[in-house]
């Protein structure tokens, strides 16, 4: 009897609280605490999350309320919404059309005036060529640079690199200097008794004009491309007897293939959208659309049109960039089959 009350007490008395955990006891307060744990880590991760969000706010309401809004009131505004803060645009304006709620006569306006399609024409024609310029300029400086590892090709490139280092209001006058009626190129030619072209307000002057500005970023982008190609592939090659040509066109532009893209997506975004070059350097008609914008709304009192020329050349850079989009993607899956 003695035995069996002692076991009893035993069961009843408390666990001391050094006492080790065993079996289901030991389980539960594992559970409890990977539980504490994880609501812990919760917790900490949300609380992380509400201090980034409040960190990134400041410049999404900056980018909101300066960009954002502006661009929705200005595409609504060429759609004929003229309330609210479009109403003094629209009260100062001619030919301004009204929606009920929305209009395209802003955009039939400026199709329908043949001038308009003849810039709309040199602008593309004016992109599409530059930037093909700038390309092709580039990268045989940088496959030059790549292969031959002289100095000569460092060179060149550093010689490339230098209007990013001037405004572009002072490239822009002087490169109208360089090739007006009585500048440099004509002066110089006419010491030997030769009549040099001019090119000075002329579509050719801005196309020059547009290389030589956005010569720079185009040649960082191909030049980091090129460089980052390791030099095991080429060596490899040219130990298994490929030519240069070959090296080129199967190794350094695949490899280098990405930050071309950019380069050219950018250099076409860059000179679609351009107004100090083509205002220095271009003549008064045809000219590029960012001049135009320009002219319908100071000159003609027209802001409805302006802004449609404005939306207009947003579709078409937004196309430029799905464009890269797409050739990314498309090389990319090629890419994985390989």
């Amino acid at each position: 009897m003695s035995s069996t009350r002692q076991q009893e007490h035993a069961k009843m008395a408390p666990r001391p609280s050094n006492a080790p955990l065993h079996g289901s006891d030991a389980d539960h307060g594992n559970d409890a605490s990977a539980q504490n744990n994880g609501s812990y880590e919760k917790s900490q991760s949300r609380k992380r999350g509400i201090i980034g969000f409040m960190m990134a706010m400041p410049p999404i309401v900056v980018l909101v309320l300066f960009v954002g809004a502006p661009v929705v009131l200005a595409i609504l505004f060429s759609l004929g919404y003229t309330g609210g803060l479009n109403q003094i645009a629209a009260e100062i304006g001619t030919n301004v059309h009204q929606g009920s709620p929305l209009s395209i006569g802003a955009y039939l306006d400026i199709f329908q005036d043949s001038r308009f399609i003849r810039d709309l024409l040199v602008t593309l024609v004016v992109t599409i060529v530059g930037t093909a310029a700038v390309i092709l300029i580039t990268t045989s400086i940088a496959v030059f640079m790549r292969m031959s590892r002289s100095k000569a090709g460092g060179l060149l490139a550093g010689l490339a690199v230098i209007p990013l280092f001037i405004p572009v209001v002072i490239a822009s006058w002087a490169n109208l200097i360089f090739y007006q009626p009585n500048g440099f190129l004509r002066s110089l030619f006419a010491q030997f008794g030769i009549q040099a072209p001019i090119w000075g307000f002329t579509t050719i002057g801005v196309i020059i004009a547009s290389v030589w500005v956005n010569l720079p970023f185009s040649m960082l982008m191909t030049i980091s491309g090129f460089q980052s190609v390791p030099d095991d592939l080429i060596d490899g090659a040219r130990d298994a007897g490929a030519s240069t040509f070959r090296i080129v066109c199967e190794i350094l532009l695949p490899l280098a293939r990405p930050q071309m893209l950019i380069a050219t997506t950018l250099t076409a975004i860059g000179i679609l959208g351009q107004f100090t070059v083509p205002y220095f350097i271009g003549p008064n008609a045809p000219t590029m659309l960012g001049v135009d914008i320009a002219k319908y709304y100071q000159s003609f009192n027209r802001p409805q049109q302006s802004v449609a020329i404005a939306v207009v050349m947003f579709i078409i850079g937004i196309g430029i960039a799905v464009t890269y989009i797409v050739t990314s993607v498309r090389g990319d899956d090629d890419a994985a089959k390989e």
